[in-house]
């Protein structure tokens, strides 16, 4: 199960994250995601973990304090692509 985790420090790389995690169960990746420019941490990631492990680890550190910041962690949604969606236009085109 893949799961969304925000709330996270800025401080917070990738290992940190799967450490905290890993004693749940085997964490199979963990990733902070980073701002492209800066390289800053955006302050959520995403961890993948067997199903059981991953309910256990959601159950238990949702709402808990890290680091002075309450966690949020929930089961991630199917990334969609927002470019193919209803809303895009031709940017080379006028009205």
């Amino acid at each position: 199960m893949n799961m969304y985790v925000s709330n996270l420090g800025f401080q917070v790389n990738d290992q940190e994250l799967k450490n905290l995690f890993s004693s749940y169960g085997e964490v199979s990746s963990a990733k902070v995601i980073s701002d492209k420019e800066t390289g800053r941490s955006r302050g959520f990631g995403f961890v993948e973990m067997e199903d059981a492990a991953a309910e256990k680890a959601m159950k238990e550190l949702d709402g808990s304090q890290i680091e002075g910041r309450t966690l949020s962690v929930t089961k991630a949604k199917p990334r969609t692509d927002s470019r193919n969606g209803s809303f895009s236009r031709d940017r080379g085109s006028r009205w």
